[in-house]
């Protein structure tokens, strides 16, 4: 009987016990995903029933004077009409995605999905009123039933999404994924992917055939092997995710490869980056003209629903502190004029949207032959000019420094934001001679409007250098959402009130 050597047992023993272990870690990963997808029908079931429940109840129930009362309703008609409409619903929720893992968990368009599948459901609804004339419906209960059940089933899935968010930051919910190239793009988008803990993707490392092997790169990651590697990379650490830095690929012969063999494969997802990601952070659109697709580049870094929600928060929160602040306003306006001659509002001439040059407002708290004081100070001229800041500026009146230290010299700014030249959160305001100061950052600098407030506000002001000012304006613009300009706008409060950073 032939005898395996103990050495190449232990090797096979081994090799048997990673490919059990890869095994059970893709097993738990679909079960992750099917427990998620049936949270997401019982949610939908049930807030759709709780929908048609309060619809019932606010149109037949209350005492609502707006609802004409068409019909003496039973309760009993529409208990049979919701086991219809409920897996109804959930089916045109199917249809549309709702529960494809592709289009969870990733920006608004989740809530866009349910907002369609609902209206679809509701003219569906609608549409069987015309044809069978024997089916009367109150058309209030419908129009409540259809508000209601996209509120509600959005309110559950963004309560779902929190848990699975928070889940993710435990090291559950998540994708295996190797970045291909570790050039310029291929860090940026390591580095961003990283920091973004809730993104779901997991970087284990990279694949690059200029570095060599088992070095260490930005976030600790480590460069596994080359393109030559990558079935065995694959394998041992369970990759599902596959993002080629198209600028880092020099052979299109490699490209080809890699879609050829990963393109078709049911376990392995393959992504490319447009070669623009450390330069562009507007966004791209792929369009097809005569059956061919062509990247475009977005103009604007918000679009759509992004820009609406941008636009009430900026309106609704400026309206209620300028309604508030009024009074203490005008007594800051009389002590300015007080403390020294001069205007009260000093105009600063800044770049916007689109290098639109437009005048931000501020109390003034300099005197107004500043530059005459300043000439005066070679040394804090020559500072000036380097870092756009002085920590003790011989320009500034006494009111001034008080003003600057608790940030109200720029409240004057809440009028900006009500003339769309500004912004509550977004990068910092600056002037048309620091633009150079960005280098091939301006273009995406100039694609969102300044804010009163933003990452470089809470994050050190003035202490921090300018390379890492310019570093968060660009982090804030590719990393957007409402819940981040809510989260800086609360942590601005006790920023200011600290008046850490600040002169």
């Amino acid at each position: 009987m032939e005898t395996t050597p103990s050495g190449s047992r232990l090797v096979l023993e081994t090799a048997k016990t990673a490919e059990n272990i890869q095994v059970t870690s893709r097993h738990l990963h679909h079960l992750q995903w099917y427990i998620l997808t049936i949270a997401l029908v019982l949610n939908d079931a049930l807030t759709v029933s709780l929908a048609f429940v309060l619809a019932y109840f606010v149109r037949f129930e209350l005492s609502i004077k707006v609802f004409r009362l068409e019909t003496i309703p039973t309760m009993w008609f529409y208990q049979k009409l919701m086991f219809i409409l409920i897996p109804v619903w959930l089916t045109i929720f199917a249809l549309k995605g709702l529960y494809d893992r592709k289009n969870l968990l990733g920006g608004t368009s989740e809530y866009e999905r349910v907002f369609s599948a609902t209206t679809v459901g509701t003219v569906i609804v609608i549409a069987a009123g015309f044809l069978d004339p024997g089916f009367i419906l109150a058309r209030g209960w419908l129009l409540l039933a259809w508000g209601l059940s996209f509120l509600l089933t959005a309110l559950g899935r963004f309560l779902l999404r929190r848990v699975v968010y928070s889940l993710r930051l435990r090291g559950f919910f998540q994708f295996f994924a190797l970045i291909i190239g570790a050039n310029d793009e291929g860090l940026s988008l390591a580095e961003q992917l990283v920091q973004w803990r809730t993104s779901g993707l997991h970087i284990v490392g990279f694949v690059d055939k200029k570095i060599p092997t088992g070095t260490i790169l930005s976030n600790h990651l480590r460069v596994l092997g080359t393109i030559e590697h990558l079935d065995d990379i694959i394998d041992r650490y369970g990759i599902e995710e596959l993002i080629l830095a198209s600028s880092a690929i020099t052979s299109r012969e490699n490209v080809m490869e890699i879609f050829q063999k990963y393109g078709v494969s049911s376990s392995v997802n393959v992504r490319i980056s447009s070669g623009l990601y450390e330069i562009i952070t507007t966004g791209l659109t792929v369009r097809e003209f005569a059956y061919v697709p062509l990247v475009g580049i977005n103009k604007v870094r918000l679009t759509g629903l992004d820009r609406l929600l941008k636009f009430v928060l900026d309106y609704s929160l400026t309206l209620v502190l300028l309604i508030l602040a009024f009074p203490f306003l005008v007594l800051i306006a009389l002590a300015v004029k007080l403390d020294s001659p001069g205007p009260v509002i000093y105009r600063r001439r800044v770049m916007g949207l689109n290098g639109r040059q437009f005048d931000a407002y501020k109390f003034r708290t300099m005197y107004v032959n500043g530059d005459e004081i300043l000439s005066n100070f070679p040394r804090k001229k020559q500072e000036l000019a380097n870092n756009h800041k002085l920590k003790v500026d011989p320009r500034i009146t006494r009111l001034g420094r008080y003003l600057r230290k608790t940030s109200v010299d720029e409240l004057p700014q809440l009028i900006n934001i009500l003339k769309r030249d500004m912004s509550l959160v977004g990068p910092r305001i600056i002037t048309p001679g620091e633009v150079e100061n960005y280098h091939r950052w301006d273009i995406n600098l100039l694609t969102v409007r300044p804010g009163l407030t933003g990452l470089w506000q809470v994050r050190g002001r003035s202490d921090i250098s300018y390379n890492e000012r310019v570093r968060l304006d660009m982090y804030y613009i590719r990393n957007w959402n409402i819940w981040l300009d809510l989260q800086l706008i609360l942590q601005t409060i006790p920023v200011v009130i600290k008046g850490s950073g600040a002169y």
